[in-house]
């Protein structure tokens, strides 16, 4: 599914926190959505996945204004997993995880054994078997977004959008996220703090200001002269020698 902004713009007050973002993700690609901190990327998430109404321009999915389709519509094509999203009710994991299936569920379609498949391979997809039922209280920062990322899976999105998600996390679970990710085939945005994993998507975003300043394939776009430009460090591409891949090593400017 084909994911769009047209002209998105959204102001509090008389600031401009999104300007002008004209973007257009294909099916199945993987885009990054990179930036300082202030640059607008969470806003231009919220954009995308119709959560924040734009005061100017629109997101489209297939040519559809989101404004057009209604929230449960919206949510059976679209899932976003926010960098914190907390709960004071008393559930477990796997009540947590079962929330995904609210969009497909109805009086006229009651829960199935459907919707329990949909719900387990989440769970364990997300390595969160174990947790189900633990009380949501109980859990660590890292293994609540790890939920948080489930739960959108058992929603059976075609467009994931996922505002660092790998915040929180250890390294073990923040490769497999991404590998997770990477391999779902899915309509992907996903913003990333950390320019060496953001080397693994198709694309990327560059958000500076409010405005998307550059886009293309990774190589084209971690640059010396842009990363000290938008992020304000110098930077040295190192080559992995077992296996020629790129990483990056930063250094502040004096």
């Amino acid at each position: 599914m084909r994911l769009c902004g047209e002209g998105l713009g959204w102001r509090s007050g008389s600031h401009w926190i999104v300007q002008d973002v004209t973007l257009e993700i294909a099916p199945g690609e993987v885009f990054g959505l990179i930036g300082p901190n202030g640059s607008g990327k969470s806003t231009l998430l919220r954009l995308l996945a119709g959560l924040s109404r734009p005061t100017r321009g629109e997101a489209l999915l297939d040519g559809t204004p989101l404004g057009r389709l209604g929230a449960r519509e919206v949510a059976r094509r679209l899932a976003f997993v926010q960098q914190q999203a907390e709960t004071a009710d008393r559930i477990t994991v796997r009540d947590a995880v079962e929330l995904g299936r609210t969009p497909w569920l109805s009086a006229l379609q009651p829960w199935s054994a459907e919707d329990d498949r949909h719900v387990a391979r989440a769970i364990a997809a997300t390595d969160m078997q174990r947790f189900e039922a633990r009380d949501w209280a109980t859990l660590s920062g890292g293994e609540r977004q790890r939920v948080h990322i489930a739960r959108a899976l058992a929603q059976q999105p075609r467009v994931l959008l996922l505002d660092e998600p790998t915040n929180h996390l250890d390294i073990r679970h923040q490769l497999s996220i991404l590998q997770l990710v990477a391999g779902l085939g899915l309509t992907t945005v996903i913003a990333l703090h950390d320019l060496n994993q953001a080397m693994g998507c198709d694309r990327l975003g560059v958000m500076q200001g409010g405005r998307l300043v550059a886009v293309g394939a990774p190589a084209e776009i971690l640059t010396p002269p842009l990363l000290e430009r938008v992020f304000g460090v110098r930077a040295r591409a190192l080559v992995d020698p077992d296996d020629g891949t790129r990483h990056l090593r930063f250094d502040p400017i004096a």
